[in-house]
């Protein structure tokens, strides 16, 4: 390709294409991270850096540019506080503070600014994270949709999480899968006064801080997590075929297991999508030690999250390295592929 697609921006394999392309293979091994931590050589949109205390400290940086800017169970400032608190849990962090960045498009209603702002303040307010600067642009009409907010947050880990599922781990999801993707994809398609659970307040996204999930499980399973991810862009299926190709072995995850919405399912079903590409942004996928996964879903559960299960393992494999395979509700086993293209854009 000779010009900047949708789908490189989706998170999936054109977008680690041109990363590849654009930054990896241009930055020396050396500067991809700080001392002996971890940075682009690990985690793309992350960093772990070493303290002389043995402490650590997590920055994550994120762009959130969703469309439409309001959606059923919050708005992109509800989603860029939440989206960049969970990056942080997600390495082993525990929040502190955020930096945002702004932009708007000459006449954004100031209304409908406050409105964002008083979302990202009141999420930051709720979980005592710092707002500690920023920035603040104007774009002339056209020269960007509606809003874009950037922000930087960090973090301080005692052990990190450094996003190396090992074989023999079991694959533990937090909750539902999808619930983000389908609503927005439900809104730009115009739908929503055709989707009966919105109406009822059923669908909704699932926009919301990890804190009170991840703070507890890291306090008490740090020696046996051994990878974390929220699975925003590129949904569980991006999740799972990244940890797939870095361990080099093969993911076999269980389709009954998988906790998806019956509404989710049925109005893939009736778009012809699959949901397991579809973001969620209140969730963790986790890469356990197997000799405490059912304790880490018993203790996930005792925190609320009454959906959390295991749903797959990592396995050595020389015949299907770097792949994901599903167990399908049939029996058989289908290639859960990589994100390609883009199926929703402008989702997060």
């Amino acid at each position: 390709m000779d010009r900047v697609t949708l789908a490189h921006g989706s998170g999936g394999v054109e977008t680690f294409e041109i990363l590849e392309r654009l930054i990896f293979r241009r930055v020396e091994d050396k500067l991809k991270r700080v001392g002996n931590g971890f940075g682009i050589d690990v985690l793309d949109d992350g960093a772990v850096i070493p303290l002389p205390s043995g402490d650590h400290i997590v920055v994550s940086i994120d762009a959130y540019t969703v469309n439409p800017p309001f959606f059923p169970g919050g708005n992109i400032g509800t989603l860029a506080a939440a989206g960049s608190i969970n990056d942080v849990l997600m390495m082993g962090g525990r929040p502190i503070a955020i930096l945002d960045s702004i932009i708007v498009e000459e006449g954004f209603p100031i209304e409908d600014l406050e409105r964002i702002m008083q979302s990202f303040l009141d999420i930051l307010k709720s979980e005592n994270i710092a707002l500690i600067g920023g920035d603040f642009k104007v774009m002339p009409k056209g020269g960007v949709d509606k809003i874009v907010i950037t922000t930087t947050a960090i973090g301080i880990a005692r052990k990190p999480i450094v996003d190396s599922p090992k074989p023999g781990d079991k694959i533990i999801v937090s909750d539902f899968v999808g619930d983000h993707g389908a609503v927005i994809m439900l809104l730009q398609m115009g739908l929503e006064k055709n989707v009966e659970e919105f109406g009822k307040g059923l669908l909704k996204s699932d926009a919301k801080p990890l804190t009170k999930l991840m703070l507890p499980l890291i306090e008490r399973f740090s020696n046996y997590i051994n990878a974390a991810r929220d699975p925003t862009r590129g949904g569980l299926a991006g999740t799972l075929n990244e940890w797939a190709s870095r361990t080099g072995g093969v993911i076999v995850v269980e389709e009954p297991s998988i906790p998806i919405r019956d509404s989710v399912k049925r109005y893939c079903e009736m778009l012809g999508v699959d949901p397991l590409y579809l973001a969620s942004e209140g969730v963790a996928v986790l890469s356990v030690d197997p000799t405490v996964a059912e304790e880490v879903v018993e203790y996930m559960k005792s925190l609320g999250f009454e959906n959390a299960r295991i749903i797959g393992e990592v396995k050595s494999s020389e015949k299907f390295k770097g792949y994901v395979l599903m167990k399908t509700s049939v029996g058989g086993y289908r290639i859960l592929e990589p994100p390609r293209g883009e199926l929703v854009p402008r989702i997060c």
